[in-house]
């Protein structure tokens, strides 16, 4: 029996999906090694000059200090810490923070 041309297209579909599917999983797989990849080369440097960070505990919040620009960085909801933190608190952050010459 010869299928009709509707039940040529829903199995050419259904084909079609399918490759679909294999070809998204293949492609989050690549994603995924790639993200591990990149966080590789970049966990823990400096955004600005590549270099490595120093994790710095600073009143329970970690700030991250660049070890040749002193640069320095927050994590996520880390800016928010700081902006809590009374004057004195943030006057002795910058303080505490602040370029040696």
């Amino acid at each position: 029996m010869i299928p009709s041309d509707k039940e040529a297209e829903y199995f050419a579909r259904q084909e079609y999906e399918k490759q679909q599917k294999i070809e998204r999983e293949k492609h989050e797989i690549l994603k995924t090694a790639e993200r591990a990849k990149l966080k590789e080369l970049h966990f823990m440097r400096c955004p600005k000059c590549g270099m490595e960070l120093i994790e710095i505990d600073y009143k329970g919040t970690k700030i991250d200090k660049c070890s040749e620009c002193e640069g320095v960085w927050l994590d996520a909801g880390e800016l928010e810490t700081v902006a809590r933190m009374e004057k004195s608190g943030m006057d002795k952050f910058f303080i505490a923070f602040k370029r040696q010459p």
